[in-house]
């Protein structure tokens, strides 16, 4: 039996924040995030370019806060940006560390850059490198994935460690077995994903970070494509249009810039184009739980809302109006992301679960019809 306690220090970047917390056992004993405007993210040339100033805010809340960062066990960082892989925790290997930096999985989020810091900060630190529900997370079934183009097919990337934990936090809390429930599960944030779980299976999701979805403070989500089309026709180029896609669409398209309690405010005070907006946003969140329940045949034992938007009472109030008829609305105001990350940890760092292994390519495999 082990006397003292496990530390473990986590490493989450978001659309617009960088987080962390140091966790001893299961008690978060410090956590801070730090926002970053759209304007400077969008000074990068890509994400990984972010890494260095990403570092740079990371390694200041550690001198500011004069975190003591000896002995830790385990260093955990947001995953994503290697190839699809089940739930669960990974042990950081040298091909997992070398496809991220590679981004082979072709995500354009900023959780490409939580293994690289935690993989500086275990260089300088120690422990054990772990990542644990990463976007890519990929238990899709193959009808999930098919599109009216032979050559394309829809990928995984969400909000699947917060989605993932709030499912199971809800079970805990409700008496319920996570292994036979069947949820609706929304991040709704800076990043929007809406997920339909089946029986501990995250079996579909939009792809928030792909131009799939509810556009978002920075996100176009799904667009109508003959008009697509006609924006390119006008002179707009590809990589604009990536940009558009998770940096300079959504909330920055509309009122130039990403922060929504200032376009919220805008709201308040009556503004009509903040209120359409507003209520767009509203009105495309419930769509796509409207779509999810439908993936679950309609029986779902509940409805799950996650992340900072929470806050918003406008937006809460939509939600419980448009799909509190499909299964009760249960409001988690604030995200389990980080402990998610730790708890996931302490599973291995316990001996409860066996740390996976990531083997690159074909962990998730396909259907054979599709073309890679």
């Amino acid at each position: 039996m082990r006397d003292n306690k496990y530390r473990v220090f986590v490493i989450n970047p978001g659309s617009t924040s960088t987080k962390v917390a140091l966790f001893e056992d299961d008690i978060n004993i410090f956590e801070e995030s730090v926002s970053h405007d759209a304007s400077v993210l969008n000074s990068f040339d890509n994400v990984n370019d972010q890494l260095g100033y990403r570092l740079e805010v990371v390694n200041k809340l550690i001198e500011d806060n004069k975190l003591d960062m000896k002995d830790l066990d385990a260093i955990v960082g947001r995953g994503g940006g290697c190839y699809p892989v089940p739930s669960g925790t990974f042990e950081v290997n040298d091909l997992l560390l070398e496809d991220i930096r590679n981004n082979v999985g072709r995500s354009i989020h900023p959780s490409v850059l939580g293994v690289q810091l935690a993989y500086e900060m275990q260089q300088r630190y120690g422990g054990r490198l772990f990542m644990v529900d990463p976007t890519i997370v990929d238990e899709y079934t193959d009808v999930a994935r098919v599109t009216g183009v032979k050559e394309i097919q829809r990928r995984t990337e969400s909000h699947a460690l917060n989605l993932r934990g709030t499912a199971m936090k809800h079970c805990k809390l409700h008496g319920m077995d996570y292994s036979k429930s069947k949820l609706i599960v929304g991040h709704i944030d800076g990043g929007i994903t809406i997920a339909a779980h089946d029986q501990g299976r995250q079996v579909d999701c939009n792809q928030g970070a792909g131009g799939e979805g509810p556009f978002t403070a920075t996100r176009t989500g799904s667009l109508p494509l003959m008009e697509v089309l006609d924006y390119f026709d006008n002179g707009h180029s590809t990589e604009e249009m990536r940009h558009l896609c998770t940096g300079t669409g959504g909330f920055v398209s509309h009122f130039g810039t990403s922060d929504a309690d200032k376009v919220y405010k805008k709201v308040l005070e009556g503004d009509k184009q903040a209120e359409l907006v507003w209520e767009a946003l509203c009105y495309n969140i419930v769509k796509y739980i409207g779509s999810m329940a439908t993936v679950l045949k309609g029986k779902a034992d509940a409805i799950l809302i996650t992340g900072r938007y929470t806050r918003f009472k406008y937006l809460i109030d939509y939600i419980k109006e448009y799909t509190e008829w499909i299964a009760p609305v249960f409001i988690y105001e604030n995200e389990v992301e980080q402990e998610a990350m730790c708890a996931g940890a302490l599973r291995v760092l316990r001996g409860k679960e066996k740390a996976k292994i990531y083997t690159g390519k074909g962990m998730v495999q396909k259907n054979e019809l599709f073309i890679d």
